[in-house]
């Protein structure tokens, strides 16, 4: 059982931005590969689904955006400017035209009209904005009706050895820019967890898919 739901340490936007800052060149090499099966299967899932206007939040250094299929047209959002730099590099690079704009934002406090995507995937962002509960509000709201939201994140475990190192590694959690002591339930409320679709994902359970399907109309 998790003994508590708020992580111990808080992150704010500096923090995060600082942190991703020294990450930026070396993310991809450090973070890349063990978080490849995570990112794989949400985008395979976005790709899936219906509608083309793609909202990815935490787009980060642009790891997924060449595995989206052309029809769907992407915005992705960061925090960080040292990250988006080398997504707009990546785009660049690979001639992704489908990317229609990448943009410094935060995610709990969008621009964005309301509606305005057809899909929203949160990659790997959950455990890193201070707010969670104000990020998921705004999916919802940028989301058009019938629309899905996505996330891929780590999630505190259960319980066993993986459960006291991530409790251990919170202490680094602004240093590390995330939060190893992040529990879902503190981004999905119970009647968003009733009737969310939950799939771990490679390496041994580490990352976690979580699919939104449209809320019913009352």
């Amino acid at each position: 059982m998790v003994s508590s739901l708020k992580p111990r340490s808080s992150l704010d936007a500096d923090s995060v931005r600082d942190a991703y800052r020294r990450w930026a060149r070396m993310y991809d090499k450090v973070f890349g590969g063990v978080s490849a099966f995570g990112r794989r299967r949400a985008v395979a899932a976005v790709n899936a689904l219906p509608g083309t206007r793609v909202l990815e939040v935490g787009v980060g250094t642009g790891l997924a955006l060449p595995s989206y299929r052309s029809d769907k047209r992407i915005t992705g959002i960061d925090l960080s400017e040292d990250m988006l730099a080398l997504a707009r590099e990546r785009v660049k690079r690979e001639g992704l035209r489908n990317v229609d704009e990448l943009m410094v934002m935060d995610a709990e406090h969008t621009t964005f009209a309301d509606n305005s995507f057809d899909i929203a995937v949160g990659m790997f962002v959950a455990s890193v904005v201070p707010h969670p509960d104000l990020l998921l509000a705004e999916l919802k709201r940028v989301v058009k009706p019938g629309g899905h939201i996505l996330f891929v994140n780590h999630f505190l475990a259960r319980g066993g050895l993986r459960l006291k190192v991530e409790k251990v590694m919170a202490r680094a959690s602004r240093a590390l820019g995330w939060h190893p002591d992040f529990a879902i339930e503190s981004l999905l409320p119970p009647e968003d967890m009733a009737r969310a679709t939950i799939v771990p994902v490679p390496p041994a359970g580490l990352f976690t898919l979580v699919t939104l399907p449209p809320e019913k109309t009352k």
